[in-house]
C-alpha cells in the first residue's frame, strides 16, 4: 500500500525533558509538553485538515504518548467537531472492540491509544496515521507505519503526520529512517537532503523546511562524531570493567559502520582508550583496515567458519582447498591479505600471514560474532553448484565472489574491474549489477539501465559493444542449452562495497544490441525489501 509520509514540524521544544539512556524522553515530561493548553492539539488538527482531502470521511489512528495525552486529544479534536475516542491498556477488551467498530463504522473519525494497536490488529479501513508520540525505536515506529499499509477496496494510499518538534541530542531520527529507507547515516542524510527521490512506487515523503532542518541536524549530531569524543566514551563505560564491541555500540548509539569509519577499527578504538590489545603483527595496521571490509558478512555458515578459523589454537588443515569450506578459507584470506600479500603467495602462507596477527583475529572473532546476531534475511543454498559456498540473498565483496567461483590455491583472487566477469571453470557468467547510478564514476555510456521488473524478472544491460551474434551474446541466449549459468549480484549504490547475490536466473527475452537489454529470470524471487529497493532505484 503507497503511503504519503509528511514531517510536520510543531514548534515543541523537548530540549529540557528528562532523558534516561535506554528507555528515551520521560513520559510524565512529554506529557506536560503536549497537554500544556490546546495550541498543539489545534495545531495538528489544522495539519490533518490541510492534507485530508475530506476529513468527515478519514479513519485515523493516533499513537499518543500517555494516558492524559491520549484522553486530551480526544476531548480536543471533540470540542473542535471532530468526533474522537482514546483506548488505553488499562482499557478492557470490550472497551477496545468497541472503539474499533466506531472507528470502523465512521462514528468516530479519530481513535488515539496508548501502546495499543501499533501489532496485531487488522483494520484495513485505516488510511490516516498521527505519529503523535516521539520515538526513535525503528521497530515501534514500523508497527505503527504498519497499521496504516493494510489494504481494502476503495483505499488508494495511507497518510502519516509525523510531528517533529525539538529534539534533545540522544533522540535518534537515524533509526526509524533506516528501517524505512536502509542505508548508513550519510546515505539517509543525502536522501534527506534530495527530498527521498528513491521510494517504491506511489510513495512520497516530505519534510517540511524547520522539520527538515532538526532531522538533518539530528543525523549530523546524534552520536559521537569526533574520534576524541568516541576514545572518551569508550574510556568511559571501561571505568567499571571490560566492555565488548556490542555493548558499546548499545551504550554510545554507535553504529559499526561509525567504528570503521576513516580506516580506523574496534582495535584502534581500544587501544586509542588506554584498553590492553594483543602484540601487533608484522602487518598490523593493513590488516585492521582490513576488518572494515567484513561487516556486510550475513550468513551463519559463513560467519561460523571464518570464527572457526580465527579462533583456531592452530592453523587448520587445507587437504582439500577446492571443496566448499577452503573456499570459505580462501574468501576469508583474501579479504583480510589482499593488500599486503605478495603475487604469487599461496593460500597456507595467507592463512599463515593472518595468524601472525593475535589481535586482528580476537576483533574479527568478536565481530563475527556480533554479526551473526544481526542476520535480517532468510538464505538459500546454490544447489547448481554445491562446492560454491554462496547463499542466495545474502552480500559479497567482489573479492569473496571470485574467492567461492574461481578455485584457486592462492591468497589473492583475480582482478575484476568490470560489470561481468567469465568463471570457466564454474562455467558461470557472474553479472554484477549497480543499480542507482546517479552517484560513483559512471560515464553516460556505461549508466546501464538495470533493475527489477518484479519479484523474479530482472532487466538488464550488457555491456555497450555486445552483439547478439557475438559469442558472448550468444552465451547469454543459449546458456541453458549449453550448460552454463549466469549469477545475478546487485548493490544499490556505486560506493557499496558488497552485492547482495540475487541466484542463477534464466535468459528470458532481449531487445535490441550494442548493449542487450535482457530480462532474466530469477530461481529464487526477490524479498520484498529487495524488491522494493532495486525497483524504485529508477524510480
Amino acid at each position: 500500500m503507497p503511503f504519503l509520509y509528511y514531517g510536520v514540524h510543531d514548534g515543541a521544544d523537548l530540549t529540557e525533558v528528562p532523558w534516561k539512556r535506554g528507555r528515551g524522553y520521560d513520559v510524565e515530561g512529554l506529557t506536560n509538553v503536549y497537554t500544556a493548553n490546546d495550541a498543539w492539539a489545534r495545531l495538528v488538527l489544522a495539519q490533518l485538515e490541510k492534507r485530508v482531502d475530506d476529513p468527515g470521511r478519514m479513519r485515523a489512528l493516533g499513537f499518543c504518548v500517555s494516558i492524559a495525552h491520549a484522553r486530551f486529544m480526544a476531548r480536543v479534536f471533540g470540542d473542535l467537531g471532530v468526533p474522537s475516542s482514546a483506548v488505553w491498556g488499562d482499557s478492557s477488551e470490550e472497551e477496545r472492540a468497541r472503539a474499533l467498530r466506531d472507528l470502523k463504522a465512521g462514528r468516530i473519525r479519530v481513535l488515539f491509544s496508548v501502546d495499543l494497536f501499533t501489532e496485531g490488529v487488522d483494520l484495513p479501513e485505516v488510511d490516516t496515521l498521527l505519529l503523535l508520540r516521539p520515538t526513535d525505536s525503528a521497530t515501534l515506529f514500523l508497527q505503527q507505519l504498519g497499521r496504516g499499509l493494510r489494504t481494502v477496496e476503495g483505499k488508494e494510499y495511507c497518510l502519516v503526520l509525523d510531528f517533529v518538534g525539538l529534539h534533545r541530542r540522544e533522540f535518534r531520527f537515524d533509526r526509524r529512517l533506516r528501517a524505512l529507507l536502509g542505508g548508513s547515516r550519510s546515505n539517509l542524510q543525502r536522501q534527506v537532503e534530495a527530498g527521498f527521490p528513491f521510494l517504491p512506487a506511489g510513495c512520497h515523503m516530505e519534510l517540511e523546511p524547520r522539520a527538515r532542518e532538526i532531522v538533518l541536524r539530528s543525523l549530523r549530531e546524534a552520536v559521537p562524531a569526533q574520534w576524541t569524543v568516541r576514545v572518551e566514551e569508550l574510556r568511559r563505560q571501561s571505568a567499571d570493567g571490560p566492555v565488548g564491541l556490542g555493548r558499546f555500540l548499545e551504550e554510545s548509539g554507535l553504529e559499526l559502520p561509525d567504528v570503521y569509519s576513516g580506516g580506523r577499527c574496534w582495535s584502534d578504538l581500544q587501544e586509542a582508550a588506554g584498553i590492553a590489545v594483543a602484540p601487533p603483527g608484522p602487518d598490523e595496521a593493513a590488516l585492521r583496515r582490513a576488518c572494515g571490509r567484513l561487516l556486510h558478512v550475513d550468513d551463519l555458515e559463513r560467519l561460523t567458519v571464518y570464527r572457526e578459523v580465527v579462533t583456531a589454537d592452530a592453523t587448520p588443515p587445507l587437504d582439500d582447498w577446492a571443496s566448499r569450506r577452503g573456499r570459505l578459507v580462501r574468501m576469508l584470506v583474501a579479504a583480510i591479505v589482499e593488500k599486503v600479500a605478495s603475487k604469487d603467495e599461496d593460500l597456507a602462507a595467507g592463512l599463515a600471514r593472518l595468524r601472525r596477527h593475535p589481535q586482528v583475529r580476537a576483533e574479527l572473532a568478536e565481530l563475527f560474532g556480533l554479526l551473526a546476531d544481526r542476520i535480517d534475511h532468510h538464505h538459500t543454498r546454490l544447489d547448481a553448484h554445491p562446492d560454491v559456498p554462496l547463499n542466495v540473498h545474502a552480500r559479497y565483496s567482489r573479492r569473496e565472489i571470485l574467492g567461492a567461483f574461481v578455485p584457486k590455491p592462492a591468497a589473492k583472487v583475480p582482478p575484476w574491474q568490470t560489470g561481468v566477469y567469465l568463471a570457466k571453470e564454474a562455467r558461470s557468467d557472474l553479472l554484477a549489477l549497480t543499480l542507482d547510478k546517479t552517484s560513483g564514476q559512471f560515464s553516460p555510456t556505461t549508466r546501464y539501465r538495470d533493475y527489477a521488473v518484479n519479484r523474479e524478472l530482472i532487466h538488464w544491460e550488457s555491456q555497450s559493444m555486445t552483439r547478439e551474434e557475438s559469442e558472448t551474446g550468444r552465451r547469454y541466449r543459449r546458456h541453458v542449452e549449453e550448460g552454463s549459468s549466469v549469477m545475478l549480484f546487485a548493490r544499490e549504490r556505486a560506493n557499496d562495497r558488497a552485492f547482495w547475490f540475487l541466484g542463477p536466473a534464466a535468459y528470458v527475452r532481449h531487445e535490441g544490441e550494442q548493449p542487450m537489454a535482457i530480462t532474466w529470470r530469477l530461481a529464487v524471487p526477490l524479498p520484498g525489501d529487495l524488491y522494493q529497493s532495486f525497483a524504485a532505484a529508477v524510480a
